[in-house]
């Protein structure tokens, strides 16, 4: 006799688990693809995209701390919109290869962007945000450690983008640079329609 089989639906929660598993991989490891940079100090990542169900979805990120300009920002006082959050540095190819991307969608989107510039001085930062038309505000972050608000999901090189939900809970993850606009605005149109 054979035995009975579970049905259909009863999968779909070790579905779910598994690939909120391998998002965290993704973002925890750098992604499958990790090619060494010798001294260039960060470890560039395949730019795999993981979107998160509504239902999979964590507590909401608290990520805060001072702007290059110094003033206060906290990612919290947005909750009720789609927020993109992009970890970059000026001293990292792949942030420098992304940014126009970057910069179209934040002229395409009615959305927040959040910058969290890491391991730089505030300077050079700066003058990368004037040379590359830049406009939205970043978190300065030289030691990484607003970073440790993104939990899990805090990057260990960037670039990474991020996508928060109107909740504040991340949404969709770009584990490395950005290859297109179009990419992200899709990313953020899908989170937008979430709530109808």
């Amino acid at each position: 006799m054979t035995p009975p089989t579970a049905p259909a639906h009863a999968a779909r929660p070790v579905q779910r688990r598994a690939a909120v598993l391998l998002v965290v991989l993704l973002v925890a490891s750098g992604c499958s693809s990790l090619r060494g940079t010798g001294d260039g100090g960060y470890v560039e990542q395949s730019g795999a995209i993981a979107q998160i169900a509504v239902e999979d979805r964590e507590e909401p990120i608290e990520l805060a701390g001072d702007t290059l300009e110094g003033e206060p920002l906290d990612v919290a006082d947005l909750r009720g919109e789609v927020v993109v959050v992009n970890v970059w540095g000026s001293w990292c190819p792949p942030c420098r290869t992304e940014v126009p991307f970057l910069v179209e969608a934040d002229e395409e989107l009615d959305v927040p962007f959040v910058g969290v510039n890491i391991r730089e001085e505030v300077a050079p930062a700066l003058a990368f945000e004037r040379k590359s038309g830049i406009e939205y505000p970043s978190i300065h972050d030289q030691a990484s450690e607003a970073l440790l608000g993104l939990g899990r999901f805090a990057p260990r090189s960037p670039p990474v983008t991020i996508v928060l939900d109107r909740e504040g809970r991340v949404a969709a993850v770009v584990a490395g640079a950005l290859t297109s606009a179009l990419t992200l605005t899709e990313l953020v149109e899908e989170v937008q329609a979430e709530d109808g």
